[in-house]
């Protein structure tokens, strides 16, 4: 297994997010300085090649765009407002979209991009209680939708599931429709499942289990297999898998009790692997095993 290595980032405040373009070659991070940086991943050299400022507070997090769409990259901050920034031809960064100062009354918390099949869909959880979507229209345009009352007192966190129905690609014929989904999490100790028609977002499903604030929720990849799973973490310390049945419903598993705070869930490309970001300041990996049992990889 590759060694861990630390480098220096340059931010003048905390780090609260850092992620990896789709290739893995470049890396973005956001601070309580108010800036996002980029960074380019050659072999063992992390060369500083941005600085993009525009938030007037902490940046939160952020998130890449699938390549098909251009060097695209978002920020969601405490001011209220996500900003879209793309790299031109020249090397350069540019805002190409900032979110409306009416659209959210509260820092902006998480962000995610939609599955490359439905189009440069972005969503956006807030504390204000509300999910915003904002999507490039066919004719360039930036369009904003809105799930309101999503979560009581706030949402925390948003995730999207795959383009691809559980199943699609195993099944005899393929399939018909892509898959417009999302979960999100909240102060009100629960994670919801939303889906888009043509009538808009609605409620699936609210999924309970947790005894405190759901700090995040992640849908796991399926390459198509027949499942669909997500992962949360709780302010009570427990990270709880939910797996839908069926039938509609969701089946909830227990991977761990952590005993303090768990900040953040991943999973990895295949979604067998899930990693796990808790108070303790330690990283841990889990796999479930062919009895359904969840078990500790490495730390």
């Amino acid at each position: 297994m590759a060694a861990a290595t630390t480098f220096e980032s340059g931010h003048v405040d905390m780090v609260h997010d850092a992620q990896l373009d789709y290739y893995g070659k470049r890396l973005a991070t956001c601070s309580s300085d108010r800036t996002v940086k980029v960074f380019d991943l050659s072999g063992d050299q992390r060369t500083h090649i941005a600085d993009l400022k525009g938030h007037e507070g902490p940046v939160w997090q952020v998130c890449w765009a699938h390549p098909r769409y251009g060097s695209i990259l978002a920020s969601a901050s405490f001011d209220h407002r996500v900003i879209l920034w793309k790299e031109g031809t020249n090397g350069q960064w540019v805002q190409v979209y900032r979110t409306p100062s009416t659209l959210h009354t509260a820092s902006v918390n998480s962000i995610g991009f939609a599955p490359q099949e439905l189009g440069l869909i972005l969503a956006c959880a807030s504390s204000d209680g509300t999910v915003s979507i904002v999507q490039l229209t066919q004719e360039g345009n930036w369009e904003t939708s809105k799930i309101s009352n999503a979560h009581a007192i706030g949402v925390t966190a948003v995730s999207w599931a795959p383009a691809v129905p559980a199943g699609g690609l195993v099944a005899s014929s393929p399939p018909t429709a892509v898959v417009r989904r999302l979960c999100t999490a909240g102060c009100d100790n629960t994670i919801k499942v939303w889906h888009n028609a043509e009538a808009g977002w609605s409620l699936e499903a609210t999924l309970t289990g947790h005894t405190d604030w759901v700090r995040d929720a992640a849908w796991a990849p399926n390459l198509g297999l027949p499942v669909n799973t997500i992962a949360s973490a709780g302010q009570d310390g427990k990270v709880i898998a939910w797996v839908e049945q069926t039938d509609g419903s969701w089946q909830n598993k227990v991977v761990n009790d952590f005993k303090v705070p768990v900040w953040k869930v991943s999973w990895s490309v295949a979604g067998n692997i899930l990693a796990v970001s808790d108070g303790n300041n330690v990283i841990t990996l889990w796999k479930e095993t062919l009895d359904g049992v969840w078990q500790q990889v490495v730390q």
